[in-house]
């Protein structure tokens, strides 16, 4: 394949980020005396970087052409072909697993679906434990900097129902997005959202260990927070030292996965003022509050019907457990509360599954790292079914009006119609994929859902029992491996892909 279509020298800036990342769990190893892991990461390390270097000097006066459509053959191309890279120091520190094992891995590290094979996270080392985290945390942020600099251009990721006000073909774009090619829109995003990223990790980092996190856990907490990939050294937030105010801390960082806006405006988005007035972030809060309060009533039913003893603590801790959980899985993180065992064993009934895996596929919003369908298409689609409402009513009557219409395109609904269709063959095809592998229904509903919507935790709890990755064969992790890749990018970004006319001229 030429090495046009792939974009060589951003797949080497991307190299070069992945192997001098690689000295962080080297310091770690280090500082922890795991000169095993310390050796398999700064030899991984150098050995990358030197490669890359003589990738650099190759392709120097290669001179690319600057079209956002060679930047998404990259993106995809750094999904699928950098895990391998990626997964070398990790392969060579864990020692007793196979390569597919820690591909898998780092595929869904960086797809931020959090799905690991590793079930006992006392088999890995803090280093091996950072490296997954922070490999999850770059995955958080490529997608950031992609959605905005690439996907936005080509009206894609969810782009493609909406429009800034005053325009519903979405054609318009603030002025660098217009008149500057995808490298400049790459570099002039990410130095704008790196130290949004970077600082807001930082001080959720700090905070949980003032809240009694240790710093390896609040670090890889942190991390996995803002990239939504519920990766965990202690298989879950609730392993950690900071209890019930640590969770709290966790919930109010959930916000950065409902919608771009609340970062946007280093973005150059002047309408990120609107705040609570964003249709994303209203849709997200009332599902939120919506499925936590229906549970609550239904834990709480199910108590009095036992006539178990109930008290007002018990009943907040239900109430707690439901809303961080639902805004967890919600924004594709995976995070269960500590309370969320609470308020089974209050009811003693369980929490059907299939509430977590709609609110999976359902999402976060646009250009953020939360996966699913997204919070935009299901809000374009609730405005689409209300008007097809009002019009049997009042059959002349002119819709389109009001400031929630202004984001939308006038085509969305069909766009998004379309969206959906392609995520539902995307679910059949993966499912009867797995069933060759020999799974039965209901693992590969689940199985593929959480790849999809990259919620790699939904595999451990919306099953009748959970799901071991570990356990499934090679070809099925080569299967949701190239489905965590597929639901990280969109199926209408791989449908572009596969267009003719999209690499004409």
């Amino acid at each position: 394949m030429p090495a046009r279509l792939l974009n060589l020298p951003l797949i080497v800036i991307l190299m070069g980020i992945g192997a001098a990342a690689m000295y962080l769990p080297t310091a770690y190893a280090v500082i922890d005396r795991d000169w095993q892991t310390a050796r398999a990461f700064f030899y991984s390390g150098s050995i990358f970087l030197i490669l890359v270097t003589m990738l650099g000097i190759a392709t120097a006066n290669y001179a690319p052409r600057r079209q956002a459509r060679d930047h998404l053959m990259a993106l995809l191309a750094a999904f699928a072909v950098l895990p391998l890279m990626l997964a070398v120091p990790l392969r060579e520190s864990v020692g007793n697993t196979s390569f597919l094992n820690a591909y898998f891995e780092m595929v869904s590290s960086l797809t931020t679906t959090g799905a690991t094979v590793f079930e006992d996270p006392a088999r890995l080392g803090g280093a091996d434990h950072l490296w997954r985290a922070l490999v999850g945390w770059m995955g958080g942020f490529l997608i950031w900097v992609a959605a905005i600099a690439i996907l936005a251009p080509l009206n894609l990721g969810g782009f493609e129902v909406m429009g800034p006000p005053g325009d519903d073909t979405g054609a318009g774009a603030d002025r660098i997005t217009g008149v500057a090619d995808a490298p400049m829109r790459v570099q002039r995003y990410a130095a704008s959202l790196i130290p949004v990223y970077g600082g807001v990790t930082l001080v959720l980092w700090v905070a949980l260990m003032v809240a009694g996190d240790g710093t390896l856990v609040a670090l890889c907490h942190a991390m996995s927070t803002l990239a939504t990939s519920g990766i965990s050294p202690t298989g879950g937030i609730s392993g950690g030292g900071s209890g019930l105010i640590g969770e709290a801390m966790v919930f109010a960082f959930f916000g950065f996965a409902l919608s771009r806006r609340t970062f946007a405006r280093d973005t150059g988005d002047r309408r990120a003022r609107r705040g609570l007035v964003d249709p994303e972030i209203q849709m997200g809060l009332y599902l939120t509050v919506g499925v936590a309060v229906l549970l609550f009533l239904r834990h709480w039913v199910g108590a009095f019907e036992v006539e178990s003893a109930q008290s007002l603590k018990d009943g907040l801790l239900a109430l707690w457990g439901g809303v961080f959980t639902v805004l967890s899985f919600l924004s594709t993180t995976g995070f269960e509360s500590t309370a969320w065992e609470s308020a089974r064993g209050w009811s003693g009934l369980e929490t059907p599954g299939l509430i977590l895996l709609g609110l999976a596929m359902i999402g976060g919003g646009v250009a953020t790292t939360a996966g699913g369908v997204k919070l935009m298409r299901v809000f374009v689609l609730y405005r689409h079914a209300q008007r097809e409402l009002e019009r049997l009513v009042h059959p002349n009557s002119v819709g389109g009006s009001g400031s929630r219409a202004r984001y939308l395109r006038r085509q969305g609904a069909y766009v998004a119609w379309i969206f959906f269709m392609l995520f539902a063959v995307a679910i059949a095809a993966t499912m009867l994929a797995l069933s060759l592998t020999g799974l039965t229904f209901e693992p590969a509903v689940v199985l593929t859902v959480a790849a999809l919507s990259t919620t790699g935790p939904l595999a451990g709890v919306a099953g009748e029992v959970p799901l071991s990755y570990a356990t499934l064969p090679g070809a099925a992790k080569l299967i949701l491996s190239v489905t965590m890749v597929l639901g990280r990018l969109e199926t209408l970004a791989i449908v572009a892909l596969l267009n003719p006319g999209f690499w004409r001229g």
